[in-house]
């Protein structure tokens, strides 16, 4: 487990996620051209205007890794 500051909107927030959680999503933002911390916003705002409670950012970025890896290998 691995506790990273990252900035959204302004604001520092802590997450804690584990290390290849980490990788991943350093891994997607360096193919989509983005900063690790424009990939983490963006992934806020589409948990915040989706339909449902927001959920926990962490878990957020943890289904976003995950949805990305099936996406990667054939399975959505």
């Amino acid at each position: 487990m691995h506790k990273r500051s990252v900035t959204i909107d302004g604001h520092r927030t802590s997450i804690s996620l584990e290390d290849a959680f980490w990788a991943e999503l350093s891994a997607i933002a360096a193919r989509r051209g983005l900063s690790l911390n424009a990939l983490v916003a963006e992934i806020d705002h589409a948990r915040s205007t989706s339909a449902g409670p927001p959920g926990n950012l962490s878990s957020a970025l943890r289904l976003h890794v995950l949805d990305d890896l099936r996406k990667a290998a054939g399975r959505d």
